[in-house]
């Protein structure tokens, strides 16, 4: 399986000819040239991991899609057809096989309501948490999409989680906020997070992939 990163939340994954399409927002170019798109996940609402012009776009060259995301994405998008998912819901999209946790979004503030948040797993390889530290506990992670920033985070939260996953390999994701300097400081502490427990941390710019 190949994963590729895109701008911020972005993610594709790749087997067997076939696309998966996890959160394509407003911080990410459009998406072109990919191979069989099988299915969108969409963790949660919020536009940096989803947009209407992303959406039109990966339908428009792919009709019938199916789009899947937890209940407030269904309300968010109620223009699309979304079929919605909790955490412990598993799903088959041959070749991916999707497992999702957690169920709320980080909080930012008290005065900021919580919304819905979805964290996936893909093949029993790939974890993404979306906007939250949602662990797939009793779950061995071969590569974990590490958050890097966001208003919801604080640098040693996101240490913590990287600890409490303990994957294998980890990259990070959801970077766009950040200057070049600030993303390379928190991608420096995730490094150590991962490295205690003997892992590896990708260094993946936009367009990079990695194969599992």
């Amino acid at each position: 399986m190949r994963v590729t990163k895109f701008e911020h939340a972005t993610l594709t994954l790749t087997e067997a000819g076939r696309t998966l399409v996890i959160d394509p927002g407003s911080f990410t170019t459009p998406l072109t040239d990919l191979e069989d798109v099988v299915g969108i996940v969409i963790t949660h609402e919020h536009v940096d991991h989803w947009t209407p012009d992303h959406l039109d776009r990966l339908l428009k060259a792919y009709p019938g899609t199916p789009i899947y995301g937890p209940e407030g994405v269904v309300k968010a998008a109620a223009g699309y057809d979304v079929t919605a998912v909790h955490p412990g819901d598993t799903l088959e999209l041959d070749p991916f096989r999707l497992e999702f946790f957690g169920g709320r979004h980080a909080v930012i503030h008290e005065s900021i309501p919580v919304i819905d948040n979805v964290g996936v797993m893909v093949n029993d390889e790939l974890y993404y948490p979306g906007d939250s530290y949602a662990v797939p506990s009793g779950r061995e992670v071969r590569l974990l999409a590490a958050p890097l920033g966001a208003p919801w985070l604080k640098i040693g939260e996101a240490m913590d989680f990287v600890l409490a996953v303990a994957p294998q390999q980890a990259f990070g994701t959801h970077d766009m906020t950040l200057s070049v300097l600030g993303r390379d400081m928190h991608r420096a502490r995730l490094r150590w997070a991962v490295e205690q427990h003997g892992g590896e941390f990708l260094l993946l710019e936009p367009g990079d992939s990695t194969d599992l």
